[in-house]
């Protein structure tokens, strides 16, 4: 339960920000009008992606032994590399990100048109929703029990709409760098489970052969059944007897990544924001 909280916790927050200041500067600018041409726009997305990640686990339970295991592993790789990307840019745009978004809304409203911001909102719940219907299908299918994974994402997904409403209505101060920050260790720490699981399925479908010997036996740590071992695999994907390929797998995703997001940066300055051109009004 706990990786999917996360990722529908962080996914979700960056959807409702993105949103939420869209709305707020829809109804500072006298546009409510358009609110709904927004809230129809998100929704569509929604069930678009609703439908991809139906779509990926019906098939994935249709098909031979083999091919799952093969469309599990193209699944999770494709996750990895998408997840991978969102913690590269949320590590280097966490601090910036409500300032850099406001400035494209008042630019956008200076054009005195709201379809572009109607399309950034579309565009955002898109891409952060698709990115988590694959990662979310890659983790709950290789999750001990899918209906709790699954309501782990549910409440991650509540949560993030919750304090997305708190943060536009003015009620919830978060400071953004900070939670992404340590989200995407977290993060960092799942997707190093999904690349072990990755080469797991990628032998299980006959793709990978080599290094498949006991790298050690952790049975004495990972025992199943225990708290432990529902932690350590599930959050951090570690076998009780992993391979040597899992294990070099996931040491060489961890270790690099981890090391990135929890690299001391410097504040960036920030962009000037550019104002909306005025308009002089005729005597």
């Amino acid at each position: 339960m706990i990786p999917t909280l996360v990722i529908g916790l962080r996914e979700g927050l960056e959807a409702s920000l993105i949103v939420g200041i869209i709305a707020a500067f829809l109804n500072h600018a006298g546009r409510r009008d358009a609110l709904k041409q927004v809230w129809a726009g998100v929704g569509a997305a929604v069930v678009l992606c609703l439908a991809v990640g139906v779509a990926l686990f019906v098939l994935s339970r249709e098909l031979p032994q083999k091919a799952q295991e093969g469309l599990e592993t193209v699944v999770g790789l494709f996750a990895l590399v998408m997840v991978t990307f969102m913690i590269f840019w949320m590590t280097r745009h966490a601090r910036t990100m409500k300032k850099e978004l406001e400035g494209a809304a008042s630019e956008a409203l200076a054009t005195g048109s709201a379809r572009a911001l109607v399309g950034m909102a579309f565009l955002a719940v898109l891409r952060e929703g698709f990115e988590t219907a694959v990662f979310l299908i890659a983790v709950i299918q290789n999750s001990s029990s899918a209906g709790s994974a699954t309501a782990g994402a549910v409440i991650g997904i509540v949560i993030a709409c919750g304090l997305g409403w708190g943060i536009y209505r003015g009620g919830v101060h978060l400071n953004l760098g900070r939670f992404f920050k340590i989200t995407g260790l977290v993060l960092a720490l799942v997707a190093a489970g999904l690349a072990m699981t990755a080469v797991h399925t990628a032998f299980e479908a006959g793709w990978l052969t080599a290094g498949q010997a006991t790298a050690t036996d952790l049975t004495w740590l990972v025992r199943p059944g225990s708290v432990v071992s529902a932690l350590l695999t599930g959050v951090l994907g570690i076998q009780p007897k992993p391979t040597v390929s899992e294990t070099i797998a996931w040491f060489v995703y961890a270790v690099p990544i981890i090391a990135y997001v929890a690299w001391p940066r410097r504040r960036r300055p920030a962009r000037p924001v550019s104002q909306p051109r005025s308009v002089n009004a005729s005597a």
